[in-house]
């Protein structure tokens, strides 16, 4: 199935009501109506104020030549299906899967860990409503929701998104799926397990400090 038809057969799924974009065109052209989908961001705009504290973490320079970020602002293609206030949906461009999409926030953060909670909540909220509708159209009962945080993990583009794949049974589409994995060893963890609590008391000990400089 051609990208174009894959976005007609989502939104018939996501926006019942309303008009499916044209199918049938190639996969970098745009139709004007499917380029309307999304409005810009208004975060997002170049030299704005209204940016905000995600501006603030990064460089204009950077806000500029991102490629999410040009997408919000209309500025390059995409294949659009769905957007609110917070985040956009587009289908990736170099699918894993038919239907491999993506949510991206319209705020630039780097990373995962760099993106406020009221981002990650709000992204969050819409897999159910979007993998649904992602599984349908390509008649699929599974998906997998995948975030590459950090260039070792296989982050590409280092404005936060996560992945929603599409999934098969007998796809084989992650090698490792069939790897014999160890079973975890209570004596070689404990260390591991008090470094991690002691980790989480020192950034909720962080969070309540900040947040009592902030009242």
């Amino acid at each position: 199935m051609s990208p174009p038809r894959r976005l007609a057969v989502l939104h018939s799924h996501l926006r019942p009501e309303g008009p499916a974009p044209p199918a049938g065109r190639g996969e970098n052209e745009l139709t004007e109506g499917q380029e309307a989908v999304v409005s810009t961001s208004p975060c997002a705009a170049a030299g704005d104020d209204s940016r905000g504290a995600a501006a603030g973490r990064v460089g204009d320079g950077e806000l500029e030549t991102c490629v999410f970020c040009r997408i919000i602002r209309d500025e390059a293609p995409a294949f659009k299906v769905y957007e609110d206030d917070v985040c956009l949906c587009i289908l990736d461009s170099h699918p894993l899967a038919p239907g491999h999409s993506l949510i991206i926030p319209k705020c630039h953060f780097s990373s995962l860990e760099a993106t406020p909670p009221t981002v990650v909540a709000a992204m969050c909220s819409k897999v159910p409503f979007l993998s649904n509708a992602i599984m349908k159209a390509t008649q699929c009962d599974s998906f997998n929701l995948v975030v590459n945080s950090g260039a070792a993990a296989g982050q590409v583009i280092f404005h936060t998104h996560c992945h929603i794949i599409p999934r098969k049974s007998g796809d084989k589409l992650w090698p490792t799926e069939s790897f014999r994995r160890s079973s975890i060893e209570p004596n070689e963890t404990s260390n591991l397990i008090s470094c991690i609590k002691e980790q989480l008391d020192s950034s909720l000990k962080t969070v309540k400090t900040e947040a009592v400089m902030q009242s």
